[in-house]
This record gives C-alpha cells, structure tokens and sequence, in this order.
C-alpha cells in the first residue's frame, strides 16, 4: 500500500471541503434542527459528491468529463434552481416540526444521501478543482497505477468525511445552547444565504453564457 499517496488522498478531500459554501450551511442547518445524525447523514452525501468528481478527475474518465463541460451550463442552472427552492424551504420551514422530526429507517437515510449527493454534482466546477489540487500535491495521475489511484480516491473520501464529521460535531455541540427563537432565526438567515448562493450561481451562468 502506498501511504504517502493515501495520506496526500486525506488531505485533498478534507482541505477541499474546508470551504463554507451552500453544502456546508445546508449540513450546518440539518444539524442544528435535527441533530448530529441528520448532519452526519447529509455530510456524507456532500463526501460521495466530491468522491465523484475526484475519481473522474484522477482516472480520467474523458467521457464523463467531456459530458461534464459541455453540459456544466445546464448543471449549474439545475443547481441554482434547487438551491434556491432549498433556501426558500428552509426560509419558512417550522423550527418545531423540524426538531421534531428525525430521520428514520434506511430509506429516509439513502434519500437524504442522495439529495445532497445529487446537490454537489450541480456544481460541476469541483471537478477542475480537484485536477488542480492533484497537480498542486505533487500527484501525477498517468504516472500512477490503478491500485494507486483507488488509494487516492478512498483517501479523498476519508478526508471529506473527516471534515463533515468535525463541523457536524461542533455544531452539534453548540446546538443545545440555542433557544427556538434563535433557531428560527438562523433558519431565516440560512435560508436567505443558500437561496442567494442559489441566485449567485444562475446570475453567473448566464454571464459566462454571453461571454
């Protein structure tokens, strides 16, 4: 096993979903409404997501790629919809009912994965973030045997957990500490952020379109 590629692997997925970004406020806000495990469950929905995009990124998967760029357009105006239906919900959601409300059984939790699985491959940027990052750690892909890249990817995906696990845990530890009318306001203040990162997205797209 090659543990210099697999700890380089950790870091790339855990240092790229540093960044707080509509995944992350969406994560943050599950877990203040419904606990660590709605959190936990969404964070690893946001770690498959950027999984995906690495492995495409390191294997070279030209298809799926050229797929990717031509249509990226699209995806990122499917994103900014979702997102910003997503904020509006979240906007004027219950607080009540939500903390009420648990995730229950496998179905719910595969739904819930997905959701925010299908939610980070809306922005089809990530992929050229990744090839830039391999190329920043020194990790060059066709030099790399194929054990060598499945390495690399289980790392990416350890390292994205690990962060979503940390920002789950602390958030959940301040979670007791807010009152419903506090946490009714931070659903009014994350929902106008994700439906602005929603509208942020759609207003891009289109600029770049006429560029």
């Amino acid at each position: 096993m090659n543990f210099e590629i697999f700890i380089k692997g950790i870091l790339i997925g855990f240092f790229s979903s540093v960044p707080i970004g509509p995944i992350g406020l969406i994560i943050m806000q599950r877990t203040l409404n419904k606990g660590y495990k709605a959190g936990f469950i969404a964070g690893t929905g946001a770690a498959l997501g950027d999984t995906f995009f690495a492995s495409i990124a390191a294997f070279s998967i030209s298809f799926i790629h050229s797929f990717i760029e031509q249509q990226q357009q699209i995806l990122r105006i499917i994103g900014g919809l979702i997102l910003i239906i997503l904020g509006i919900r979240i906007f004027f959601s219950n607080v009540i009912t939500q903390i009420r409300t648990k995730n229950s059984g496998t179905k719910a939790i595969s739904l819930e994965i997905l959701k925010i699985f299908f939610l980070t491959l809306s922005n089809p940027l990530t992929i050229f973030v990744f090839g830039a990052v391999f190329a920043g750690f020194n990790i060059v892909v066709k030099e790399r045997t194929y054990f060598e890249l499945i390495q690399l990817i289980f790392g990416v995906f350890i390292g994205a957990s690990l962060w979503w696990t940390i920002l789950v845990i602390v958030v959940n530890l301040f979670r007791k500490k807010f009152k419903i009318r506090q946490l009714w306001w931070l659903n009014k203040i994350m929902g106008l952020l994700i439906s602005i990162f929603g509208l942020i997205s759609l207003v891009s797209t289109f600029i770049i379109k006429n560029l």
